[in-house]
């Protein structure tokens, strides 16, 4: 199990996603599951994986080494391609043309094809984007009502991000929501730790403004969690008791 978010406001891109893999309670391992793909001036990618590894290891891998276009019968890498539309049929070709070639293994292992994929960037003379990719290599864009997509462990990070991200909301405290919403699903799943990546791109500018590992025992992120624990048992002392059943 994983955890990834992107985040997609006015002023651009942020995406995480934690390293923590787990194939039982005594083989736990940290990869990374958040890559960059950057040619400053002409192009910046990001990719979060969640689901089986060895899947999304393969769909990485063919989106850099090559895949042959349907149309041309030549092999292109994901840096090759000419709008985010276009890298996102290509990202779905890769997950497809993996499940036909693992498919017959993963149904003898009685295994599931699991995987899901953020990605989100910009290419030169387009729009900044946000996609969400599923396991049949469909995908989904993100829109200003709702500017945040999640795979995953979602269910514990979204109540944070439903709550406080806007389209509108500066790219520095939509990373801070982002890291909070990671906290939540650490605190409430132990499949999900740290190091944390994260990445921040800024509309318009075509290379990374921010590309970082949050490692365990960093002081910020530390200071974080303590202080949304305190500011929670705060909030909910300051609300008043609920004036059912006996008075106290």
């Amino acid at each position: 199990m994983t955890y990834c978010a992107g985040i997609l406001v006015q002023q651009g891109l942020v995406m995480m996603a934690d390293t923590r893999t787990n194939a039982g309670l005594d083989n736990i391992s940290t990869y990374r599951k958040l890559h960059v793909f950057s040619e400053p001036g002409e192009r910046v990618l990001a990719i979060a994986t969640a689901g089986n590894l060895s899947v999304s290891q393969s769909v990485i891998t063919l989106l850099s080494e090559g895949l042959e276009n349907p149309e041309t019968k030549e092999l292109e890498t994901i840096s090759q391609a000419p709008t985010m539309f276009r890298a996102a049929q290509m990202i779905g070709r890769a997950i497809r043309r993996v499940r036909a070639e693992d498919a017959e293994g993963f149904e003898q292992e009685h295994l599931s094809f699991d995987v899901s994929i953020l990605f989100g960037g910009q290419i030169k003379g387009g729009p900044l984007r946000l996609y969400m990719i599923y396991a049949a290599g469909n995908f989904i864009e993100c829109g200003q009502d709702a500017p945040f997509f999640q795979v995953g462990e979602h269910k514990y990070g979204k109540p944070i991000l439903d709550r406080a991200v806007k389209f509108t909301t500066d790219i520095y405290d939509a990373l801070k929501i982002g890291l909070i919403s990671m906290d939540s699903t650490m605190r409430s799943n132990l499949s999900v730790g740290l190091p944390i990546d994260i990445a921040v791109l800024c509309r318009d500018a075509l290379e990374a403004e921010l590309v970082h590992r949050i490692e365990a025992g960093e002081p910020y992120f530390h200071d974080l969690r303590e202080r949304w624990s305190a500011a929670l048992r705060a909030a909910h002392i300051a609300i008043p008791r609920p004036p059912y059943g006996a008075a106290p």
